[in-house]
């Protein structure tokens, strides 16, 4: 590998670049994608490079857009001739050249995995060779006795025989198993005569020949009955009776149907071939055994998805802190319908069970009571199997569909295995056991593992992968997790992480790594690690190009470059390329500025006082502790911690599908384990989660039309004169509907190609030039530009553009206030980052101010600092604000110091990650929080930013 040390970090001159050697560079010259204005830029390999500059400015345009994508389409044009006609054309990316460049490989931060079957063992493939060493090393246990389950096989018999002392006589039998029950012995005994055995051995112990027992006026031989095979005396080093036995065991185990029978002078010992104990028979292991993706390995009842339809026992029992005798039990609280309930309030005495004692305080066996019933009252599943039978009447269909949610599937609790993959155990736990620890904990099992000689020489290169693979994923801060967590629950940051795990595992050599904000989701704290996993990887000999806000990232960077100066139209200049303390000095750039303190989000004069809060208590999700904690109302709070320490958890599983039930929503979706929830009841009438997800479902969604703004532009173009002389309606200019769209793209703009073994490609349409619209359509104009000209403005020139129409202009203006002001009206959906579709969301609710003020609506933000620069902090936090003085209350999980800074009242959960986690460590002002900076991770971080 080159020496590339000595490398100047400082911007080549323009006509420099031309000399450089692509050897030690990657060049690119007079690139003009998007927004960016013949940047030309030269990165040394091999190099841990950062890309920033203010949200728009062009920085994933020039990673992405422009090196990726060139790094794609050159692989495609190095493949044979063969295989091209099957990828189909992939188009340059606007640039003049670009030099040096690498195999590229980009790790992005869309969730883009949607197959509610993925989980994090099988993304990152740590559950296939879980899967394999379980087949191989695997032993299986009774569940009755708890032994093992073993398999004799013909050597272990012989084993046995001759570790008995020489001159030992033994006799080798197998029990006679009649074919056909109702067939007389005497024809069994024939047959035998005529396989060519001549004795058995009789219910009584004694030896007999065949011959003597059949024949005319001879009685039918009574009890059970063993076909004597063989008889010898053990001689240890004799080989050929060793060849001789080993013929007869597996003869006995033939006759015997897998059981045969050595009898010495004073013991019988019985031997089998079947995987069986206790009466049961076992499956034997193997690796569609442990697969919930294969019909032979996934339980029966979910069919692999750990969950099912039925009864939701969090809508049943929607306060936990009730007593049975309060009405705790929901569907029995009318007075027809409490018919169920009097034999059990008649009766509980009768079994002690104790009716004014809170549902929460049961134990488990009385919690279980209440559903399986009893001789002296019917519980909840009789009840439930009673409605559904009644379901021909409206009303039941009603109040069932009222009890119904997604429920843990009851045969595999959740695990999506058939039951009896967990009879299969590794050093005391079964696979279940181990994906369902967190990866730390998995880790250190794996480095712990104890194995005989025989099974670690089996399982070595298996047990290299596994604790590789989940090392890298502790690595970067993703210890938390369990490989048992769907992949679709994961945030941006989570995924994204992932894949940086799983491409540190294949240690790939030469490459070009670009990465899309890996830090999103991660603590300051927990940066510091991912900054050591990304170094590792560019010490392989990679060069790794991080598109990134946080501060840590860029200090820890060989070099930064910086797009600006603003974003949109304003930016796609090359203003800085060189080191951090370079940075720090520069004038010209808000990245600077905002690093050397000449620039900052201003700490908020005064902190809002609240009088109002939700109580949650008793939350016990996942690794929460029996947490209790207060929601303020009508302020701004944010829920802090480490990665891992329980925020999501306490959030977005237990706080939001709670709250929405109790409002009358969300009844389809499950909720974590908590006791009860106050202070709802004319606090909040309404609850907006606001996360992370695409704006729509296709890629035709778009800002404009997600903030209602496009009807009245369509109605604009369909009042101009020569629109009017044409006939066309307002549906001519919508792309969604047959008529004035381009037919062979649908409106699309875009042509995708699906490829057979690579990320689908999206190529302009050749037919409409990627401008959408028919040309009839195209030739109508509002001030001098088509429909199509409108949708491509950004949103900062569109405001300025629709100036004179307040009702556009007035929609429109919220994607600015949010910082947005650099998309297109029409830019698709799925081009948006997640942080800039939770930004396109919160716009939205940001134009509907009068409705809102209506209504007491509880925000709830995961990570809206996504994507933002510092200089965009401001604009968010300004639209945060505004939510707030509208009356409303947001709720924000978010590890962003200049959020947390600003917040009203913090909620810091920790004080580590996974186990580890999920205690309330504090409640207050940032103010409040800094003074704990010795003994917290948060604080210690806050205290740089807040003065306590």
């Amino acid at each position: 590998m080159s020496d590339n040390s000595a490398l100047q970090v400082a911007a080549p001159a323009h006509d420099e670049i031309d000399h450089l050697d692509p050897r030690q560079f990657i060049v690119i010259k007079n690139a003009r994608v998007h927004n960016l204005k013949n940047l030309s830029v030269a990165l040394p390999r091999n190099k841990f490079i950062v890309v920033t500059g203010l949200s728009g400015s062009g920085k994933s345009s020039l990673a992405f857009d422009t090196l990726y994508a060139e790094g794609q389409r050159m692989y495609v044009e190095s493949l044979s001739s063969y295989a091209r006609q099957f990828l189909g054309r992939m188009d340059k990316p606007d640039v003049d050249y670009i030099r040096g460049i690498s195999p590229a490989i980009a790790i992005e931060q869309k969730v883009s995995i949607k197959n509610n079957r993925s989980t994090v063992g099988t993304s990152t493939e740590i559950y296939d060779y879980l899967k394999l060493l379980f087949a191989r090393v695997g032993r299986t246990y009774s569940p009755v006795s708890g032994e093992q389950v073993r398999k004799d096989t013909v050597a272990d018999v012989v084993d046995y025989l001759f570790s008995l002392e020489a001159g030992t006589r033994v006799t080798i039998l197998a029990p006679l198993l009649r074919t056909e029950p109702d067939r007389p012995m005497s024809k069994e005994l024939d047959l035998l005569l005529q396989k060519g055995y001549a004795r058995v051995v009789l219910a009584d112990g004694q030896n007999a020949f065949i011959e003597d027992l059949i024949g005319e006026g001879k009685p039918e031989v009574e009890g059970d009955i063993s076909i004597l095979i063989d008889r010898a005396a053990v001689q240890p080093d004799d080989e050929d009776l060793q060849f001789r036995l080993s013929d007869s065991v597996q003869t006995a185990f033939f006759e015997g149907h897998g059981t045969c029978v050595v009898k010495l002078d004073d013991e019988t010992r019985t031997f089998s071939d079947k995987f069986e104990l206790d009466g049961l028979t076992f499956e034997e292991p193997n690796v569609n055994f442990f697969s919930f993706n294969n019909s032979y390995g996934a339980c029966h009842t979910c069919e692999g998805f750990g969950s099912v339809l039925g009864i939701d026992e969090d809508l049943v029992i929607p306060d936990k802190s009730m007593t049975v005798y309060e009405g705790a039990i929901a569907p029995w609280r009318t007075e027809k319908q409490g018919e169920w309930l009097k034999p059990l309030l008649k009766n509980g005495i009768r079994f002690d069970f104790p009716i004014h004692r809170p549902y929460n305080e049961l134990s488990e066996a009385e919690q279980r009571l209440l559903w399986t019933g009893n001789k002296y009252f019917e519980g909840l599943d009789a009840y439930f199997r009673w409605v559904s039978e009644q379901t021909h009447k409206i009303q039941y269909r009603v109040l069932q569909s009222r009890y119904r949610g997604r429920t843990t599937c009851p045969d595999c609790r959740g695990t999506r295995l058939r039951k009896d993959a967990q009879y299969v155990r590794i050093d005391g736990r079964s696979i279940t056991d181990l994906v369902l620890l967190p990866i730390s904990d998995a880790l250190t099992f794996f480095q712990n593992l104890g194995l005989s000689e025989h099974e670690m020489a089996v399982a070595d290169r298996l047990l290299a992968e596994i604790t590789n693979r989940l090392g890298y994923l502790d690595r970067v801060g993703l210890g938390y997790l369990t490989l048992n967590r769907l992949s679709n629950t994961l945030s941006g940051g989570e995924s994204q992480r992932i894949s940086l795990a799983t491409s540190l595992g294949s240690a790939l050599v030469g490459s070009m790594y670009v990465l899309d904000e890996p830090s999103i989701g991660l603590h300051p704290k927990d940066a510091e690690q991912l900054i050591g996993v990304l170094r590792s990887l560019q010490e392989l000999g990679n060069t790794v190009v991080v598109v990134e806000h946080e501060e840590k990232m860029m200090e820890a960077a060989d070099q930064i470059i910086d797009i600006g100066p603003e974003a949109g139209s304003g930016g796609g200049n090359l203003m800085f390329q060189g080191t951090f303390p370079e940075l720090m000095e520069d004038e010209a750039t808000y990245t600077g500025k905002y690093l050397s303190g000449k620039m900052d989000v201003p700490v908020p004069a005064v902190r809002r006082p609240w009088r109002n809060a939700l109580e949650l208590t008793g939350a016990r999700e996942n690794n929460l502790k029996n947490v209790s904690v207060k929601i303020p109302l009508n302020v701004m709070t944010v829920v802090t911690g480490v990665s891992g320490s329980g925020k999501s958890t306490l959030i977005r599983r237990i706080l939001a599908p709670a709250l929405m039930k109790q409002l009358g929503g969300g009844a389809g979706e499950s909720t974590g384990k908590f006791d009860r929830l106050l202070g709802v009841n004319g606090q909040v009438t309404h609850v907006e989660f606001v996360d992370q997800n695409p704006i729509g479902k296709s890629s035709r969604s778009n800002p404009v039309t997600y903030v209602k703004a496009y009807d009245t532009i369509r109605t604009l173009f369909s009042e101009q004169p020569l629109a009017k002389a044409r006939g066309l309606k307002p549906s001519h200019f919508s792309f969604n509907v047959e008529g004035g769209r381009c037919e062979v793209c649908q409106g699309e703009g875009q042509v995708k190609i699906e490829m057979q073994f690579m990320a689908d490609i999206f190529l302009t349409c050749e037919s409409c030039g990627g401008h959408k619209f028919k040309q009839d359509i195209l030739e109508i104009k509002f001030q001098d530009k088509n429909i199509f000209e409108v949708l491509d403005l950004t949103v900062e020139d569109a405001v300025e553009f629709f100036k004179g129409q307040p009702k556009v202009a007035e929609r429109l203006r919220p994607l600015l206030d949010v910082g947005l002001g650099y998309i297109r009206l029409g830019q698709s959906a799925n081009t948006l980052s997640g942080g800039e579709a939770q930004r396109v969301k919160l716009a939205s609710f940001l134009t509907k101010g009068a409705t809102l003020q209506q209504d007491k609506i509880l925000f709830i933000f995961d990570e809206p600092s996504t994507g933002l620069h510092f200089h965009d902090i401001a604009k968010l936090l300004g639209a945060l604000n505004a939510l707030v003085e509208q009356g409303n209350s947001v709720l924000i999980i978010e590890h962003n110091m200049d959020i947390i800074k600003c917040a009203d009242w913090l909620i810091d959960m920790g004080p580590e990650g996974g186990l580890n986690g999920g205690h309330l460590l504090f409640e207050g002002t940032p103010e409040q929080l800094v003074k704990l900076k010795d003994t917290n991770h948060t604080a210690r971080f806050l205290a740089e930013k807040v003065q306590g």
